[in-house]
């Protein structure tokens, strides 16, 4: 009998490893694939991979009734958490803002309190708006940084007034900030230096996973989804882990 070259044994192993790996790979793309359900009662097409879902309000959702919030559950799915307007630039407070924190607490919904910020507006300044209105406590997700507009500054002066107001904030609540904003403005204004920072990134319209290149916690789907005690449209959010991973977020 003629032997088998160990060259072509070689060679018959690699094909079969090379199957094997882009079997493995094809497995874990369908299984990764991101799917979309209509829930009517949503009003919206919900991502339905992930199993924590959140709303953000401010004073233009006008009052709301947390507890029907809180209640609200179809199949599966249901609100968890909030982020919710506190202050903007170095003078605003949100009008609603003592209203919705005080009631979405009670409800027993897990809260974040987010600052619009200005680069044209002293960081400090607005640093000390949003430490005189918003009390954290444990439970409470961090701080968050809405960042999306440039007002004709440039990305270095963008990058700085936030790292400002970012450092400020992790020394008054002891925690890292939250960054929200857009993909085009991360990539644009913020970039590799705000990396450390945990991810809300805002992305309407396509169904698929925001394309940044870093990783993400929070991803705002929808800005026209209908929930049970609120009269208006609302934006719609995922947290991209479990209920653990959410709390161990949150400030001890």
């Amino acid at each position: 009998m003629r032997k088998k070259k160990p060259g072509r044994l070689l060679l018959i192993l690699m094909v079969m490893v090379a199957a094997a790996v882009a079997a493995w790979l094809w497995w874990q793309q369908r299984q990764e694939a991101l799917n979309f359900v209509r829930y009517e009662e949503f009003g919206i097409d919900m991502p339905v991979n992930y199993s924590i879902h959140g709303i953000d309000v401010s004073k233009f959702q006008r009052e709301i009734n947390w507890e029907a919030v809180r209640q609200m559950q179809v199949d599966k799915i249901r609100i968890s958490f909030t982020f919710i307007k506190a202050t903007e630039g170095i003078t605003r407070q949100d009008a609603a803002f003592k209203r919705n924190w005080d009631k979405a607490g009670k409800a027993g919904l897990v809260r974040g309190a987010y600052h619009f910020f200005y680069s044209t507006r002293d960081p400090i300044k607005q640093a000390i708006n949003f430490r005189n209105v918003v009390q954290l406590e444990s439970g409470d997700l961090p701080p968050v940084l809405d960042i999306e507009m440039h007002n004709n500054q440039p990305a270095a002066v963008i990058r700085s007034t936030a790292k400002i107001w970012l450092e400020e904030m992790e020394k008054a609540y002891g925690i890292k900030p939250i960054i929200y904003t857009n993909l085009k403005f991360y990539n644009t204004y913020l970039g590799d230096e705000f990396n450390d920072y945990p991810l809300w990134i805002a992305h309407y319209y396509q169904k698929e996973r925001p394309r940044v290149n870093r990783e993400w916690l929070f991803w705002q789907h929808s800005d026209i989804g209908r929930v049970n005690g609120i009269k208006t449209i609302v934006d719609f959010n995922v947290f991209r882990g479990d209920s653990a991973a959410l709390m161990k977020l949150c400030l001890p």
